[in-house]
C-alpha cells in the first residue's frame, strides 16, 4: 500500500553494511557504561562528601551535562577538543569520550540515590568497626547500592544504545549510519529507516525484558 519493497535487505546487506555499525554501536555503549559507573560514582561521593570544594565541582558538573543535549555535547566534543589540543581525534574517538563524560552524569544520580538509600545504621556500623570512609564505602555501601541500583543502570544503558544514533552528526559509522548507507546506495531510504527502527526495538525491548527478570528477582532476594 505505501510502496515500501524490503525484499533487497538481506543478510549479505546486513553483514556489508549495518554489521560493522552495530558492532560500535554495542561498543560505545559498553565503555561508556563501563566510564560512566565508575566517574559517575566517583561524582557521587564527591556530592556526598560534604567537602564544599568536593561537592561544589561535581554538582555543577553534573547539573551542567544534564541541561545540555546530547548531540550538542557530540558536536563540542568533536568540533572544539581539536582546537584545543591541535590535532583531529577522530569521530570514533570523540564519540567515546563524549558519552563517557556526558553519561557519568546521569549515572551519578543513579549511584547517589543508591547510596543515599542504604540504611544509616549499616554505615555507623561499620565506623563503630573502626572502618575508614573509603573502606566503609567499598566494603559496606558501594556493593549495596550497585545491586539496589542495578536494574536502574541497566535501564540508562538501553537509553544510552538508543542514544548511539545520534553519532551521525560528527560521522560515526554506527548501526544506523549502515542502514543509513544501504539505503542510499539501494535506492531504498525508506525501507531502511523502518528496518533500522524495527532491529532498535527488538534489541531494546528484549533487553528491557531482561531487565524486568532481573528486577523481580532482586525483589524476591530482598
Amino acid at each position: 500500500m505505501l510502496g515500501l519493497d524490503l525484499s533487497f535487505f538481506n543478510w549479505d546487506i546486513f553483514s556489508k553494511f549495518v554489521l560493522s555499525g552495530l558492532r560500535f554501536s554495542v561498543q560505545l555503549t559498553l565503555v561508556a557504561t563501563a566510564g560512566g559507573i565508575l566517574l559517575g560514582t566517583l561524582l557521587a561521593l564527591m556530592r556526598l562528601s560534604g567537602k564544599k570544594a568536593l561537592m561544589l565541582p561535581a554538582t555543577i558538573y553534573v547539573n551542567g551535562m544534564r541541561s545540555i543535549p546530547l548531540v550538542m555535547v557530540i558536536l563540542w566534543f568533536f568540533l572544539l577538543v581539536p582546537l584545543l589540543i591541535g590535532r583531529p581525534m577522530g569521530a570514533e574517538l570523540s564519540a567515546t569520550i563524549t558519552f563517557v563524560a556526558f553519561e557519568a552524569a546521569y549515572f551519578s544520580e543513579i549511584m547517589r540515590a543508591g547510596i543515599q538509600s542504604i540504611p544509616r545504621g549499616q554505615v555507623h556500623a561499620g565506623q563503630a568497626m573502626g572502618m575508614s570512609y573509603g573502606q566503609n564505602m567499598r566494603y559496606v555501601v558501594l556493593p549495596q547500592a550497585f545491586r539496589n541500583m542495578l536494574p536502574v543502570l541497566l535501564t540508562q544503558t538501553i537509553i544510552l544504545f538508543q542514544d548511539t544514533s545520534l553519532v551521525y552528526a560528527i560521522g560515526a559509522y554506527d548501526m544506523l549510519k549502515g542502514f543509513t548507507t544501504a539505503g542510499k546506495i539501494y535506492g531504498r531510504p525508506e525501507e531502511a529507516y523502518l528496518l533500522a527502527a524495527v532491529v532498535y526495538f527488538v534489541i531494546c525491548f528484549a533487553l528491557s525484558w531482561l531487565v524486568k527478570r532481573l528486577q523481580a528477582k532482586i525483589a524476591i532476594v530482598r
